[in-house]
């Protein structure tokens, strides 16, 4: 089962040209987020969860603030029935699916986490986030 909700969201994803640049593996997705100085954007789904399997559709595609989104974060999906490595603290929820976003310097929350996330949510962090960036550069 798990198989076919990746297989028909990676199609679905790939159909369209406007689309987040999910990673699947925490790990990966915290370091580049580290790496390249930008927030990290956690999605966390379960597999028996329909709104999980309908809110990359609803919010994640084909929005005006994908690009920006893919500019100025990392997004990663986490499944929390996988085994996976991911701080399980930091992320604990139990409604699904919960969007956070995170600092990546110091993994503190950009916004407390979102459990009905609407467009108008996504762009309010957006507004914060590019703020953050440009209080940081002219820190430096």
């Amino acid at each position: 089962m798990k198989k076919i909700l990746i297989l028909i969201t990676t199609i679905s994803i790939i159909a369209y040209a406007n689309h987040i640049n999910w990673q699947g593996n925490y790990d990966k997705a915290l370091q580049q987020a580290i790496d390249e100085n930008k927030t990290l954007m956690v999605l966390l789904i379960k597999n028996d969860c329909q709104e999980c399997k309908n809110i990359i559709k609803n919010l994640f595609m084909n929005k005006t603030y994908i690009d920006e989104l893919n500019k100025n974060a990392i997004a990663v999906i986490v499944n929390i029935d996988n085994k996976d490595s991911f701080p399980l603290e930091m992320y604990w929820s139990n409604e699904y699916p919960t969007l956070f976003f995170v600092n990546s310097q110091n993994e503190t929350f950009v916004k407390e986490p979102l459990y009905d996330a609407t467009e108008k949510d996504i762009k309010e962090v957006l507004i914060k986030i590019k703020k953050n960036t440009e209080i940081e550069k002219d820190d430096k």
